[in-house]
């Protein structure tokens, strides 16, 4: 089963100049919750704004050029791999978008502010083909910077 999870502000943005463009220790805490011991897919650019692998996470990562930091894998592998095991898309944009009509749940965090010049954005989600199954507003704790609200979308 194919599932993304990423966090985007009220316009759907993700991205900024490489990274994440707000400070959500909760949303982070939130994704480790959800990811830790899975399988996480992600494109070169988002590996390379990680600050190395993510505990207890296996990593994959999609890619045109060969790598020896960490294992790469085809958009047929992905697929594939799918068909055995949860398979976490953690981004980016391109991404995203290449898996999504695979896709069977996403789990959304909408950060509550709108992120000026943003230049990485998450797929517009279809309320036809997904549905909100959970939904959690959670304010902000003091070492984040914006309120949000925890989605789960499952394919209908």
């Amino acid at each position: 089963m194919l599932t993304m999870i990423f966090a985007c502000d009220m316009n759907n943005a993700i991205g900024k100049n490489g990274d994440l463009p707000w400070r959500q220790p909760t949303d982070l805490k939130h994704f480790k919750q959800i990811t830790l011991g899975g399988t996480i897919v992600m494109g070169r650019k988002t590996w390379e704004s990680l600050p190395g692998k993510l505990p207890d996470r296996e990593h994959l990562v999609m890619t045109r050029s060969n790598r020896d930091d960490v294992e790469t894998i085809t958009y047929e592998g992905v697929l594939e791999l799918s068909k055995k095991r949860e398979i976490f898309i953690i981004g980016g944009g391109e991404i995203y978008n290449l898996f999504l009509p695979h896709t069977q749940k996403i789990h959304r965090t909408i950060i509550h502010c709108k992120v000026e010049d943003a230049d990485t954005f998450a797929p517009e989600i279809n309320s036809e083909i997904f549905k909100v199954s959970d939904s959690n507003m959670v304010e902000k704790s003091a070492r984040d910077e914006y309120d949000m609200t925890f989605e789960l979308l499952e394919r209908i």
